[in-house]
């Protein structure tokens, strides 16, 4: 088959439509970086903006059949599915309290601290993913390790994407709760060594 690099957005929008998966492929290469762009800055999370990029391309091949040209352009359109989705996905999030602590210590706290050894890191995690629940500990486990979306996984486990989600995020608040704790204490330990 012919490569799609050269086809136009719109060409590809009517192959998509047609069944055409290689179409996403091609789409996803030229804006999965500007749709992830999009999604950092309103998330200010790598991890949900990664799992929200996949999201909008999958969101994507489902509703092509929707696509107006008249109404813009494919870039317009696939934007435009990345700006209100990452704002509903920040309103939830918030609701569920993921940004408890602010989102820049929030940040803080999702990366080890550059003071606590490496060794001393990954034991922390180790232990933080023993404290959660047998349903949280195999949703993160699956989205880190095996790269799959809550989607997928929702799928695979034939459990409402809702109750996927609420284990996602329950459990990550716990492991941030946790480091946010480690890196505190650390803090204090920094401050009394002065």
């Amino acid at each position: 088959m012919p490569s799609l690099r050269k086809e136009s957005d719109e060409a590809l929008i009517d192959r998509l439509k047609s069944g055409n998966a290689e179409a996403l492929a091609e789409l996803f290469d030229r804006y999965s970086r500007v749709v992830f762009s999009i999604a950092s800055r309103i998330l200010r999370d790598r991890g949900e903006a990664e799992d929200l990029m996949q999201d909008v391309f999958l969101e994507i091949y489902r509703d092509v059949a929707r696509f107006d040209p008249v109404r813009g352009s494919v870039r317009t359109w696939l934007l435009q599915y990345a700006y209100h989705r990452s704002l509903n996905r920040k309103k939830y999030l918030q609701r569920r309290g993921f940004y408890e602590f602010g989102e820049a210590r929030v940040e803080s706290a999702a990366a080890p601290s550059e003071e606590l050894p490496r060794c001393d890191s990954e034991e922390l995690l180790r232990s933080g993913i023993e404290q959660l629940n047998e349903r949280e500990r195999r949703t993160i486990e699956m989205v880190c390790f095996e790269g799959l979306t809550l989607r997928e996984i929702s799928e695979r486990s034939r459990e409402a994407l809702a109750n996927t989600r609420n284990h996602y995020y329950r459990g990550l608040k716990k492991l941030r709760a946790l480091l946010f704790r480690a890196h505190e204490t650390n803090e204090e330990i920094g401050r009394a060594r002065r």
